[in-house]
Parts: structure tokens; sequence; C-alpha cells
């Protein structure tokens, strides 16, 4: 697989390098919301683009509009099995996309509850649907208040309009 060539790397590298290529005209559906999504539903952001949303001390995890613009059409995701404990910052799975492959941390302690086993099969639906249907895995949060560390919808639509 060509994609073995393409060197590992970290979603915010990727973003940074992502940017500076042409757009294409085709935009997903999913970039095409106001300024990324308008409906955060209490998403919480890193600085490496991926989100969480917390439902019953369950965080559901994925990566950002923003970032899945920037990789483009993802064609492998590699995600952690349940049962596995992750450390904020661990880094937790692997997209690989037309343009380059990247890991995944996640932005929450915990034990991964359940993986969206749906994505690992049908890797385009982060590029379709990335709040909904593309998240990636889920995780009963250890330290909730981790999530006091991590942007809200308004300070991450700051941090991009700084940052890139």
């Amino acid at each position: 697989m060509c994609a073995l060539l393409i060197p590992v790397m970290s979603m915010s590298t990727l973003i940074r390098a992502a940017s500076r290529l042409p757009r294409s005209s085709v935009s997903p559906l999913c970039c095409r919301r106001a300024f990324y999504s308008a409906d955060s539903k209490a998403r919480y952001y890193t600085k490496k683009h991926e989100w969480v949303s917390v439902s019953d001390n369950i965080g559901t995890v994925g990566i950002s509009s923003y970032a899945q613009d920037a990789l483009g059409e993802v064609v492998f995701a590699q995600l952690p099995d349940p049962g596995k404990q992750l450390a904020a910052g661990d880094e937790s799975g692997a997209l690989e996309s037309v343009k380059a492959a990247s890991e995944v941390y996640t932005p929450v302690s915990g034990t991964v509850t359940e993986k969206n086993t749906a994505v690992e099969s049908t890797p385009s639906l982060i590029n379709k649907s990335c709040y909904e249907e593309g998240w990636l895995f889920k995780v009963k949060l250890s330290k909730p208040e981790e999530l006091q560390t991590l942007m809200d919808q308004n300070a991450y639509d700051s941090y991009l309009k700084e940052s890139h």
C-alpha cells in the first residue's frame, strides 16, 4: 500500500501542511456548515483538532470538520479496542487519507467503551458526517475535570482564526 511510504504526522502538523494546499471546489457536506459547526452539542476541542462530547460520563470522540477537511478523503481508520485504558493526550488510533496519515489522540482519560466499527469499514463517514456518523470511539471518563482544559466551540473557532 502506498500509504506506508507517507510519514505519520500529528494532526496539527498535518493541518498546517494541508492548509497550504489548494482547496478543492467540491467541499464535503460536513464543511459547508457555518464556520465548521453551528450545532456544537457541547463539544470540547484540542489544539490537535480532536473533539469530545460527554453524556452520562461517556465521552464520544472524533476529529473536527476542519481536520477532516484538511486530511481529505479518509480511506483507513484504526481505532482503539473497547477496554483499552487511555490518558488524555495518548495516541489512540490512526487515520489515513489520500493525502497523508495522521495519529489520533484522545482528548480525555478513561476506558474505551466502544469503537465505531462503521467508520473502520467505511472511513469516508468521517468526511460525510464528522460530528454524527463519523465519530471514532467512546470512552468512560476517569477524570471529568480534564474537560476544563479543552476549548469550547467559541474558543476553538477563535483558535482556528488565529492559527490557521
